[in-house]
């Protein structure tokens, strides 16, 4: 007999051409097999009868490479094809893939192959949000310069998602930290700049002044302390960047009734907009009679009553008081704590010419985020009453008809009109202007994008004596970041210290200038990558018009509840400036929007510090948990994976143990998607998908042992009773791709999908013998059942595929068994198969209680109206609601239930 050695050694150039395009991968699952004790039918021709841990894995090492490369070689656009563009965030490069990351990524890719089964030409791209504090923490650190730190991050990540057979369109791989990326983010910038959307003011930062530093958010503990230097921080004004979201709000706000069901973050956006009833209107500062710099946006709720204004309100933090203006000291002279301050600074209306007096409030806080507000008496009783105590006269320019119509008086060229028609011509005027009247709330602020940072987009503007603020040419673009070598967290932005960088000559006269040093914040890099995955390799411009025409809006849009609110807004902002830029033919840039919960684990923490314990230094064997060390009682709770919590799990290990398509599968079948995955309370879930897994591979071995057994099959030869069986084969196929099919286009239920794909795999292990030897229906039923799992279970479908594809004595001759699984059409339901989804059969509860079904139309079965009327009008609803008062219905069109709440 042949030693192993010899026997390796024979076959090595095999093994090598085998694992070439696979060497990079391998690192997540380190035994290689030898190529003399390979089994699986794709590398022998031998069809290995049982599915154990050595055939898994040599099921994936085989098929990881292969069906990765199926799916990410596309061709070009053609545009007349459907699309479908599935998106799912891309991530900080952190270095580390974590399970929260294995989840949505997951749920993309099924997605993913599933609607490229369906004919959809697909997209299912992937890029790096690389700009970001931690890569300069690191430079800071370790002495790593962010770009080093963050490419080799992204490479290691980007081998950890081909080890999780991942199906992104890496073609259109896209980095927010290259210049080819920001030159883009910067030509937007200048585009927003151009619309007056752009503009700079003073804003308060964290100041550490023993570093004498900006501060992000994150880098101040909770005690208010510096996490460097420990000295407690310091509010700071600086002048800083803004967008004028709020320019936007009225628009944004409008367009989410024309969204589909969000799954309550529709919501979080309205309530995060706010009520845009008023506006902000432009105003000049005078001292002594004098015009200074300064100028002021003030809010209104009554816009069309600014005619009667009487003064400016300022509260006592506004940053003009305490920041770097002019007439700080003017203000502080003046201003009376605990009482509304008369001043002698007086504000010019742009729009109306008209001069009123600023006066500092009382108050501590205006409405929500509110520090400059207009006093308009007619409209508010509390500015009357202000105007008054203060003794500044005011105008009434409102006035109430008998018939109840309010109209404007006094009020130079809108007298007369409605108040919804002077609405509209004031704000219309301001805005033609350019000094407001975009409708807001007061609970909106535009977006500071200005960070002290060096990791970032550098901000297109150069400052000149002469010329003031300039914005770079568009042929100037990029700006690049310069090559800084020295990081150390102290004093001015790092931009700072590369002089021939900041010290540049003026677009317009020449004369000597310095570049902004700020840099900006990184969600404005990804509020706008959506569009440039359309066209990621154009050099030209942002994106065509025509592929972003094509390929937007995104179909679906996956990600963490977390980015449901800030990002969500800021990329909806930026797809309606592009809009009416005309750059894309859509507003609203996603379509559909599926938040997928967290993935959590226990934590142990001592009650005494809070201090969180590693699980082997629990004791977990009495009532309750203790600490090893000093028997001290123990805190448990579930809460999000975290390094630091020492709760997570590394998605590395798992594939190890349980291999891809078991992680897969049970990501997807321990929760619906919106929810949070508990891991140590879903034990039964990773077990149940492996025993599935098994039974699946069973049913193959039961069909290729069949139709090798020397029989010919012969469907004639079925008697009456194998034949009924056979039909119920064929029923339940039909009804289970009616049901995947929807769970998969429709909700996302991904569990309730398998959980389908779970007992048509029962149903086929019921079938007799002479029903496996003899039915067609069999035989499709179980290439039917390997197609609808091969999006979620790519590997071990592509094997089970091959083995059927090559059996011998195949009855079914409508499958392309000369293509691999994940390129077989998505099944439909047979024509003559009567739906029973025509119609939805409808729990119904009283009270919270379960009382019966009534069968609804499924055209019906989402409309509350029609099925609370059904319902009502049914047999059930008659003998259990007629006569008893109804204070409230709820209904669940996805669980098919409504509850009545009625008086008892």
């Amino acid at each position: 007999m042949q030693s192993v050695c010899q026997r390796v050694d024979t076959c090595s150039s095999c093994l090598k051409r085998q694992l070439n395009a696979f060497l990079g991968l391998i690192k997540w699952q380190r035994r290689v097999v030898p190529a003399c004790v390979r089994t699986i039918y794709s590398e022998t021709g031998k069809w290995e009868k049982s599915y154990g841990s050595e055939t898994r894995k040599r099921v994936e090492n085989w098929w990881l490479p292969r069906i990765k490369d199926q799916f990410c070689k596309i061709s070009e656009t053609d545009k007349s094809r459907p699309k479908f563009y599935v998106l799912s965030m891309f991530p900080y490069p952190s270095g580390k893939l974590h399970m929260g990351h294995v989840r949505v990524y997951t749920i993309s890719d099924a997605v993913a192959r599933f609607q490229k089964m369906r004919g959809m030409q697909v997209i299912n791209p992937m890029g790096w949000d690389a700009f970001g504090l931690p890569a300069e923490n690191a430079a800071i650190e370790h002495g790593l310069h962010p770009a080093s730190w963050t490419q080799s991050n992204i490479r290691h990540m980007r081998e950890q998602f081909d080890a999780l057979g991942l199906s992104f369109t890496w073609e259109r791989e896209i980095n927010t930290c290259l210049p080819e990326y920001y030159k883009w983010t910067q030509y937007l910038f200048l585009k927003l700049f151009e619309a007056g959307i752009v503009y700079q003011k003073e804003a308060l930062v964290n100041w550490d002044p023993v570093d004498q530093t900006v501060l992000a958010n994150e880098q101040v503990d909770d005690n208010g302390c510096s996490w460097r230097s420990g000295a407690k921080v310091e509010q700071k004004y600086l002048k800083q960047w803004f967008i004028k979201t709020t320019a936007y709000a009225k628009a944004m706000f409008d367009a989410l009734s024309d969204l589909p069901e969000w799954y309550g973050i529709k919501e979080m956006q309205a309530n995060w907009i706010g009520d845009c009833v008023g506006c902000s209107l432009d105003f000049l500062l005078k001292v002594n009679g004098k015009v200074t710099e300064e100028k002021l946006a003030a809010y209104t709720y009554t816009p069309e009553a600014i005619y009667g204004a009487s003064h400016l309100y300022i509260l006592p933090t506004h940053r003009l008081l305490h920041g770097n203006s002019s007439l700080k000291e003017v203000f502080q002279r003046e201003f009376i704590p605990g009482k509304d301050s008369l001043t002698s600074v007086t504000a010019v209306n742009l729009l109306t010419n008209q001069e009123i007096p600023v006066v500092i409030s009382a108050k501590n806080n205006f409405d929500n985020f509110l520090d400059t507000k207009i006093g308009i008496p007619s409209t508010s009783a509390e500015d009357a009453a202000v105007a008054k105590n203060l003794g500044i006269s005011f105008t009434e320019v409102t006035v109430t008809l008998p018939n109840g119509l309010e109209k404007v008086i006094n009020s130079g060229e809108i007298t007369g009109m409605t108040r919804q028609e002077a609405l509209k011509a004031i704000t219309q005027q301001a805005k033609n202007k350019g000094i407001g009247g975009d409708l807001t709330s007061d609970k909106l602020k535009d977006w500071l994008i200005s960070r002290q940072r060096y990791w970032g987009t550098p901000i297109p503007i150069i400052h000149c004596q002469t010329c003031g603020t300039v914005p770079v040419p568009y042929e100037d673009l990029p700006v690049v970041l310069p090559s800084v070598t020295t990081f150390t967290g102290k004093g001015a932005s790092p931009l700072e210290t590369a002089p021939e960088w900041v010290n540049c000559s003026c677009p317009r006269c020449k004369a000597a200038a310095r570049r902004e040093i700020d840099t900006m914040d990184t969600f404005v890099d990804s509020a706008w990558y959506y569009l440039r995955y359309t066209d990621p390799h154009n050099t030209d411009r942002p994106f065509s018009n025509d592929l972003a025409d094509y390929w937007m809006p995104v179909d679906l849009y996956i990600g963490g509840k977390e980015h449901a609110v800030m990002h969500l807004f800021y990329a909806r902002f930026f797809s309606h400036f592009c809009h009416d830029l005309k750059m894309t033919k859509h507003k609203e840039p996603f379509h559909k929007l599926l938040v997928q919960g967290l993935i959590k684990n226990r934590t142990f923490r001592l009650t005494t510090t809070g201090q969180c314990l590693k699980r082997e230094e629990v004791d977990l064997t009495g009532t309750e948990p203790v600490y090893q060390k000093t028997g001290e009682k123990i805190q448990v709770a579930w809460e999000k994976m975290s390094k630091s919590k020492h709760n997570g799990i590394d998605p590395k290990e798992l594939v190890k143990e349980y291999g891809i398509d078991t992680l897969r599968l049970y990501i997807l079948f321990a929760a619906p998607p919106e929810q949070d995955i508990l891991w140590d309370a879903k034990t039964d879930a990773m077990p149940g998908v492996q025993r599935w897994q098994t039974r699946l591979w069973m049913l193959v071995t039961k069909l290729i042992e069949a139709r090798t057994s020397g029989t010919m099959p012969n469907p004639g030869l079925l008697n009456k009773k194998e034949k009924a069986e056979a039909r119920k084969i064929w029923d339940q196929k039909n009804l289970v791709i009616s049901e995947v099919t929807e769970y998969f286009t429709k909700d996302h239920l991904f569990n309730a999908a398998i959980s389908r794909l779970m007992s048509l795999t029962n149903v086929l292990h019921q079938a007799s013998r002479p029903l496996i030897l003899h039915s067609t229906e069999f035989e499709d039923g179980l290439a039917t059942l390997c197609i609808m799992v091969a999006p979620m279970a790519p590997h071990i479908a592509s094997e089970m595929w091959k083995g059927l594809a090559h059996m011998q004595n195949k009855l079914c001759t409508h499958h392309h068994w000369d293509v691999d699984v994940l390129h077989q059409s998505w099944p439909k339901v047979d024509p003559e198969y009567l739906q029973p989804s025509d119609v939805v059969e409808m729990s119904v509860l009283i009270n919270n209680k379960a009382c019966g079904k009534v069968f609804v139309p499924q055209q019906a079965a989402r409309n509350f109206e029609e099925v609370h009327e059904l319902v009502l009008q049914s047999e059930l609803g008659v003998k259990h609601l007629q006569g008893r008062t109804v204070k409230k219905a709820f209904l669940s069109p996805r669980t098919a239930l409504i509850n009545f709440l009625v008086q008892e």
